[in-house]
Formats: structure tokens, C-alpha cells, sequence
């Protein structure tokens, strides 16, 4: 609980307005985009700058408040859930595009500013900022950068912690640290930038970023290869990346299940009685060499076993194939009330057996999981739609998704690609990183935070889940 004394404090420090604790505020900040995770706060503050987090922070370090940053709230591992009630603190204020530089291809930033709104001004310069997280239209660029966002072009582009260079953040003591700078080398000391991404808030404040663009490319190609055997389509991505050394832009994968659900939703004809589909996008600057690159991946899906290959006859019909993949966690959606999307990474050469498990796990377990995901990089997207209110068969999906981690695991894979361990995956990290890598994540956490004020009960789970080495 917030005393009087101190809700004075912070209303004085961002004006009456922008300090909430009114059940409604606390009720709409009490969960996140993750389903069955709900935790009220003890009051909700929105800062207008670096100066008042810093005020907001010393003030909750002397008095033990949680802290909570948040952004639009979509992330997917209950990562802003306030678990131990204290302060949510919103940087939707602070969304400023405060700089896109040319002569040295970057952009600065405020943490609030919105994803898509980001990408449309970079792009409108001829200018390319690659991850691209399915949330984008509703996500902040703060958020992404705490959850170290990823998207349909990390095979090619990778993902935000290869963009973001330079850093403004707040300690929890109040103190402003700057990491980085627009700077393609820098090796002064630890990376502090890098460790601060995808640190899902447990660190520090993050109040301004500077990431790198790229030169937008001028030309691309899209195209939907069809197999009605699954073996078959992870086979195809092995042997475009692999063998050919082709890197495609995007290489996604739908299995069938998701497959009629996003076709009956988007109505864009895609083939129901094939087992999977691959998505497939090339782009450059060189538009003799894009064809060649399709050429040869239409040759190589054929030749490995698609029953169907087609090229996007123009710009309007590619973009209607990739909207319909960006798609596929709210069209599920549509299925049961409740839907609990995963992310599980394999080596790509894994997929075909992965996603096999999976089906085999919600056979066992009498569940219904789709799949999807991002093929080239072998982070697939076990998408569970089930209902909240019925406790035995959300038991048997945890069951399900328990031994879903186990077997990416076993595979040499890991137990999130990009959706951040937050509360969630808490209890599984330790099968992961090990006792040891546990110890040492939670000294770096001490280090930066010795009072843990900041997003408690995160990422270091109280106790861990025992592993059981599961027999397939």
C-alpha cells in the first residue's frame, strides 16, 4: 500500500493528472496481453521525462515500492503483470521520434513512441528498420527493447538487441546511466546496452534509445510453397538456408490447423488439405538477383516435395499473405476464450520433429494446439486454444506446454526465442541456464538493483520447476 505522504510525493512530481489510484486505473493496469495473469497495483504513474522517472525511482527505492515499467502492455509472458502489487509506471508520455540522423543511419528515440508509427516514419526516408514483432501496430519501441522483440524478418535482419547501439536509462537509484551512442564499434568496458536489452525491466529504466537503420530495400519477392507432408517442409528450409545458402527475409511456417483457422478468417484462398505451408519473402536492391534467389528456392521447394509453389502475382497480394500470417494469434483467438500463445526455439533442422512433438503432446494431453512461427530461425509459436474456466483441462495445457519445453530442450532448443521468460517462463529458466547461470543472472540483478524494487517476480522464479527428463 501507498501512504498518503508519499502519493503526495509522486502526484507532485508529474502533476495530479498523471498519478492514478482509482479502481479503474488499477484494474486496466493489472494485466498484460498474457491470458490467466492478473495482479492489481497500488497506483499507476505516467512521466513526461528522464528527470521525473529519476525523481519517481529514488523515491520508490527508499520506501521498497515495486516499480513496474510498462509500455502497451502486449507482451506475452505476464512480464508487466505488477505480481507484487506497487507502482506501474507507464512511458506512453514519453514517445517522442527525437531524432532520425542520416549521416550516420540511426534514430533516437523516447521508449513510448509507437512501433508501426516508427517503422512508417523511417520507411517514408527510404530508410529500413528490420524487427518487425507481430504486436507492431499496438507495441512501443521501449517494450520491444525490454522483451528484445523479434519478428518475420529475424532469419535474415536479426533482432532488436543487433539494432539497438546507445542507451539513456534510469538506475533504481535515481541515478542516469548513458550506454553506447551512435557508434558501429565500441568495446569500452562490459556492453551495458546489450545486457540492458531484453532485461524485461528487472534492471533499469529505459528512457531513450538510439538504434541503426539500414538503406530500405527496393525490391522483393513473395511466395506460398504448399506440402501435405511435414517432413517435407522443414526439409526445405534446411536445404534454402543450409545447402543453397540462401537467406530469405521471412521463412515461416503454419501447420494445418492454424491454416484453416487464418483462411477462414482472412478468406484469401490459401489450401486447407495441405499439412503445412511456408511463407516465403526475398528482398534487395538488386532485382535481377531477388529473381534468381526465388527461382531457385521455387526449384528447391519443389524438389524437396511441395505439392504446390506460388509466386504473389503483385505488391497488394504479398501483402495480404503477410498480414494474414501476422494474423494468426488473433484469429485463433476467435476459437475458445481463452488462447495461450508460446514460443519454443529448436535448431531449424529441428522443426519437423518439434512440431511432430507438439502434436503428439496436445494428442496426450487432449488439447488443441496449433503451430506457427518463424521456420528459419526455428522459433515456432505453440498456440493453445482452450478455456480459463474450466481448471482440470487448463491443468492438462500446462501438462502440455511443460513437456513442450522440456522436448525444445532436449532438441538443443530453448524455452523462449523472443517472448521473454517475464512470470511465466520463471520456474523453467533454471532447466535452461542451469543452478550456476541462476546465481550469476541474480548477482548482475543485485548489482543494478540491491533493493529489488524493479519488476519483482520476474524472470527468477521462487522455487524452480524440477525437470523431468521426458522419454519420447
Amino acid at each position: 500500500m501507498l501512504i498518503d505522504s508519499i502519493r503526495h510525493q509522486l502526484r507532485s512530481i508529474v502533476g495530479e493528472a498523471y498519478f492514478k489510484d482509482d479502481p479503474e486505473a488499477l484494474v486496466s493496469y493489472s494485466y498484460d496481453a498474457t491470458p490467466m495473469h492478473q495482479s492489481l497495483p497500488d497506483g499507476v504513474i505516467y512521466p513526461a521525462d528522464t528527470a521525473q522517472v529519476a525523481a519517481i525511482l529514488r523515491i520508490a527505492n527508499e520506501h521498497r515500492i515495486p516499480v513496474i515499467g510498462r509500455g502497451a502492455g502486449t507482451n506475452l509472458s505476464a512480464g508487466t503483470v505488477p505480481v507484487a502489487g506497487g507502482l506501474v509506471m507507464v512511458m506512453n508520455r514519453m514517445n517522442r521520434l527525437i531524432e532520425i540522423d542520416r549521416d550516420n543511419l540511426t534514430a533516437t528515440f523516447q521508449p513510448g513512441l509507437n512501433t508501426k508509427q516508427f517503422h512508417q516514419a523511417v520507411e517514408q526516408l527510404g530508410y529500413f528498420y528490420p524487427p518487425d514483432p507481430s504486436s507492431m501496430v499496438i507495441s512501443t519501441m521501449g517494450g520491444n527493447i525490454m522483451e528484445c522483440a523479434g519478428g518475420l524478418r529475424g532469419l535474415k535482419y536479426g533482432t532488436t538487441k543487433d539494432y539497438v547501439i546507445g542507451l539513456e536509462a534510469v538506475l533504481p537509484s535515481g541515478e542516469i546511466i548513458r550506454t553506447g551512442g551512435k557508434l558501429y564499434k565500441d568495446v569500452a568496458g562490459y556492453d551495458l546496452t546489450k545486457l540492458l536489452v531484453g532485461s524485461e525491466g528487472t534492471l533499469a529504466i529505459i528512457t531513450e534509445a538510439t538504434v541503426k537503420l539500414l538503406t530500405a530495400p527496393t525490391y522483393k519477392k513473395t511466395m506460398l510453397a504448399m506440402y501435405k507432408d511435414i517432413y517435407a517442409a522443414a526439409r526445405t528450409v534446411s536445404s534454402i538456408i543450409g545447402q543453397h545458402r540462401i537467406t530469405p527475409s521471412t521463412l515461416e511456417f503454419i501447420d494445418n490447423p492454424t491454416l484453416r483457422v487464418v483462411e477462414d478468417f482472412n478468406k484469401i484462398g490459401l489450401p486447407l488439405d495441405m499439412e503445412a505451408i511456408l511463407l516465403i519473402e526475398q528482398d534487395g536492391s538488386d532485382e535481377a538477383t531477388i529473381d534468381a534467389d526465388i527461382e531457385k528456392i521455387r526449384h528447391i521447394c519443389l524438389e524437396e516435395g511441395a505439392a504446390e509453389v506460388q509466386l504473389a502475382r503483385s505488391a497488394e497480394e504479398a501483402e495480404k499473405l503477410m498480414k494474414a500470417r501476422r494474423s494468426a494469434l488473433s484469429t485463433l483467438a476467435r476459437i475458445s476464450p481463452t488462447t495461450i500463445l508460446e514460443d519454443a526455439t529448436v535448431p531449424r533442422s529441428k522443426i519437423a520433429e518439434m512440431v511432430i512433438a507438439i502434436n503428439d503432446i496436445a494428442k496426450k494431453y487432449n488439447v488443441n494446439i496449433c503451430t506457427f512461427g518463424h521456420a528459419g530461425d526455428g522459433n515456432l509459436h505453440p498456440t493453445c486454444t482452450t478455456d480459463a474456466r474450466n481448471p482440470e483441462e487448463i491443468h492438462r495445457v500446462e501438462q502440455a506446454f511443460e513437456e513442450i519445453f522440456e522436448k525444445a530442450i532436449g532438441l538443443g532448443g530453448t524455452i523462449t526465442g523472443e517472448h521473454g521468460v517475464g512470470a511465466v517462463k520463471a520456474p523453467y529458466l533454471e532447466w535452461k541456464v542451469g543452478a550456476a547461470g541462476i546465481e550469476l543472472m541474480k548477482a548482475i540483478k543485485h548489482a543494478f538493483d540491491p533493493n529489488q524494487i524493479m519488476n519483482p517476480g520476474k524472470i527468477f522464479a521462487k522455487p524452480s520447476r524440477k525437470r523431468v527428463v521426458i522419454q519420447h
